[in-house]
């Protein structure tokens, strides 16, 4: 091997230890499980009902109203972008009122930041950001561990233009992360608050959190029906320094989404057998992937078994869901619960 290809190699991902290592699922964009690129409304935001392309979400409590839309609207390199557009302006936001995108982390991926110790590491993010609202925004990490957060701003400068932008945070000495599947850190796109969140001093450092210091002269994005804002080539990593992008291959993102959230179509498909006179399933639906927690159930389509009863999703655990049968006293030996089309969701968002 040549000296210029093995100093080449050595700074590649794989050999310095890059691999993997941004904190944020899907910061491209490229994964949309809920709507697939379609346009849907977003009043008072959350889990739920403000999911854009996976994994973020807007959270919100005022009077304005937008549609969430994943888009192909992008910088270099970069092929979707999550977009919001105000269609009910808030122009005077209440002092309980705020507006954010968020994506919520899970502690199991950061436990390696030493957060709470004198080694703790610093956090350098990356994004690109297009709106037609200029100004001064804002954008805060928070410790849910132990209550703590810090705020950095950024300017968008020129309106309706793909600009980039890298902030830095320092480790928190003080706050320790917990190692567990909860929602430990928080990364917050702030996009408008109300004075409850706005009338003290910026948290520029390591701070308990109080709501009157969160987020002080940032914009109002909702205030205007023409107001749009977009998002993409998100990258939260360790280090001082912002490296270039991390394109994950497309399978390998998705299965990280997937540990949130999945959609299972359904046509024919066979879920469960029962013992004989128990009601007690043999076997159970098992997920195409392990989720980080036992999921929320909605279904489509109709749940029978091959003696006529009804079959509804019950609960289960991260690998497997229990079907319940409904009308039933007795079912017949091997009674099989099945679905005839639909589909089922499974929802361990954070």
């Amino acid at each position: 091997m040549s000296r210029a290809r093995e100093i080449a190699d050595l700074g590649s991902p794989a050999a310095s230890g890059l691999s993997n290592r941004s904190l944020i699922i899907n910061g491209a964009m490229t994964v949309d499980q809920r709507h697939d690129g379609s346009s849907f409304t977003i009043v008072n935001g959350n889990a739920t009902t403000g999911v854009i392309a996976d994994r973020f979400r807007v959270n919100e409590t005022s009077g304005a109203v937008m549609t969430g839309q994943r888009v192909a609207d992008a910088p270099v390199e970069f092929e979707y972008s999550s977009k919001l557009t105000v269609t009910t302006a808030d122009s005077s936001l209440g002092s309980t009122e705020f507006h954010r995108m968020i994506q919520p982390i899970e502690g199991k991926n950061i436990s390696n930041l030493n957060w709470g110790t004198s080694n703790a590491k610093t956090l350098t993010l990356t994004f690109y950001v297009k709106s037609s609202l200029t100004g001064q925004y804002y954008i805060s990490v928070f410790n849910n561990a132990a209550d703590r957060t810090l705020l950095k701003g950024y300017t968008i400068s020129s309106a309706n233009t793909w600009e980039k932008k890298t902030i830095t945070y320092p480790g928190d000495t003080t706050g320790a992360l917990d190692n567990d599947n909860a929602r430990i850190l928080d990364l917050n796109f702030w996009l408008g608050v109300g004075s409850d969140f706005s009338s003290g001093t910026l948290n520029t450092s390591w701070n308990s959190s109080t709501n009157a210091n969160r987020v002080v002269g940032q914009v109002n994005a909702q205030d205007n029906t023409s107001n749009n804002i977009y998002f993409t080539g998100i990258q939260l990593e360790a280090g001082t320094s912002a490296s270039d992008f991390e394109f994950l291959p497309f399978d390998v993102n998705f299965d990280r989404c997937q540990r949130y959230f999945q959609t299972c179509f359904l046509n024919i498909f066979v879920l469960a057998r029962y013992d004989a006179g128990s009601g007690t399933p043999i076997n159970c639906f098992i997920y195409p992937k392990e989720m980080r927690a036992s999921p929320t159930y909605g279904t489509t389509g109709t749940f029978t078994t091959t003696s006529g009863f009804a079959g509804t999703p019950t609960g289960g655990d991260i690998k497997t869901m229990s079907i319940a049968l409904t009308g039933a006293n007795s079912e017949a030996a091997n009674d099989i619960v099945y679905a005839n089309g639909g589909s089922i969701t499974l929802n361990a968002e954070l």
